[in-house]
């Protein structure tokens, strides 16, 4: 059994040894409170089946609090839209909000396991950051992960993940994600 008082994971402790002085030599930021270092990553899965069967929303927050290694919390709808057959307060999704050492754990088991099991995977997009240093990417299926048993899933479900940093521009936040090893293709 680990210690938690003094396991420090390991691209936390990449982070800290050999990331931060890469990043203020690249951007040569004069004080240590401007290199950019990751706020949160949110794990986001929409259920659009929920609308026939509520039991769904459900197993998938089952299945994204296995894969995050946190409680995950059912999303339900603020307003009532006839033409898509919801009702207000109907559980339509799930999200999960990491951060600390549980992010950082995530964020490995992302690059290092799940990601290169994605079928036909050749790199994640350049691309897809927001301007303000944040990236978001999706992946087609939920079962990349080694935590979910894909003998026991009835449905394969698609999810978002948003990884949120300090960084003020994309550029970066691009290079503080290029130092965690993160495979972008451009």
């Amino acid at each position: 059994m680990l210690d938690q008082a003094t396991y420090t994971p390991r691209l936390k402790a990449a982070y800290q040894s050999k990331i931060r002085a890469a990043l203020k030599e690249e951007f040569s930021y004069k004080n240590d409170m401007q290199i950019p270092r990751l706020d949160k990553i949110v794990l986001n899965m929409g259920v659009g089946e929920a609308v026939k069967d509520t039991k769904k929303v459900k197993q998938a927050a089952d299945e994204l609090s296995l894969i995050a290694g946190q409680k995950a919390v059912i999303n339900k709808a603020k307003k009532s839209i006839a033409g898509f057959r919801v009702r207000e307060e109907m559980p339509l999704g799930t999200k999960v909000t990491l951060r600390g050492d549980r992010m950082y754990e995530f964020l490995d088991r992302l690059i290092t396991i799940a990601l290169p099991r994605v079928r036909d995977f050749r790199g994640v997009k350049g691309s897809s950051f927001d301007g303000r240093g944040n990236y978001a990417m999706g992946l087609k299926e939920h079962i990349v992960f080694p935590e979910i048993d894909f003998d026991k899933v009835d449905e394969v479900l698609g999810m978002d993940i948003i990884i949120c940093t300090t960084a003020k521009t994309d550029a970066e936040a691009k290079a503080l994600l290029k130092q965690f090893n993160m495979p972008f293709t451009s």
